[in-house]
């Protein structure tokens, strides 16, 4: 299933809720995917458990704040790029979606060495979105 803003994406009351949402959904998914990532690169012990419990958290979540960025909800630290250019920010967000579920597949195993070669593409596919879609 892609990512896209269509009639079966979640309907907000306020585009506040709808920024509320995404910015929510992606502070937790950023909580999870930062366990990993310490593990990943040495800056944290590795924890076989600790990292499929993070995997598999980060693969539900990695889908959902995508749902909150249908046309009439811009602002936040979005950019309006996202609605000018929506094929292309659903490609960023379907790339990252297919990563999360690598990494969290790699997690799921135990192996460091496995989680670490996940990492990198994952963490790639979010700083190329954020690069073009997101104010800092």
């Amino acid at each position: 299933m892609g990512v896209s803003a269509s009639a079966d994406t979640l309907k907000f009351g306020k585009t506040e809720d709808a920024i509320k949402y995404r910015q929510n959904a992606l502070f937790v998914m950023s909580q999870h995917f930062g366990s990993l990532g310490a593990m990943a690169n040495g800056r944290a012990e590795f924890n076989a458990d600790l990292a499929k419990q993070n995997g598999a958290v980060l693969q539900t979540l990695a889908a959902l704040p995508w749902q909150a960025f249908g046309k009439g909800t811009e602002g936040g630290k979005s950019k309006p790029e996202i609605w000018k250019e929506k094929t292309k920010f659903d490609d960023h967000a379907n790339k990252f979606v297919a990563e999360a579920g690598k990494l969290g597949a790699a997690a799921k195993t135990g192996d460091l060495a496995q989680l670490k070669a996940a990492f990198g593409p994952a963490a790639q596919t979010c700083k190329a979105c954020h690069d073009v879609f997101r104010n800092r």
